[in-house]
């Protein structure tokens, strides 16, 4: 482009970068294996329980992103039943 356009440049060089950053699907991936971490670890009450908030976590703030919605819901869906496999451990341990 010419000289006068030196900030339209810019301006259009920051948007692709910011539309390739948000089209990233690497936090719905995370938000998967630490869903399937925390669900194999649960038997351990306080790992199921970080872990399966963890998950719940950072899948719901990949939820936000089109592209990970998916991973997102499995990974929450994973997050939730590892808290409730590791109250169950819990709760036998205590009885």
């Amino acid at each position: 482009m010419s000289q006068e356009n030196t900030v339209a440049d810019r301006l259009l060089a920051e948007a692709r970068r910011k539309t390739a950053r948000e089209q990233n699907p690497v936090l719905g991936k995370v938000a998967l294996i630490i869903g399937i971490v925390a669900l194999v670890a649960s038997p351990i009450s306080i790992v199921g329980w970080v872990g399966g908030l963890a998950a719940l976590g950072v899948g719901v703030a990949a939820v936000r992103n089109p592209d990970t919605a998916k991973l997102a819901k499995i990974a929450m869906g994973l997050g939730f039943a590892a808290i409730l496999v590791g109250v169950f451990f819990f709760t036998l341990n205590i009885a």
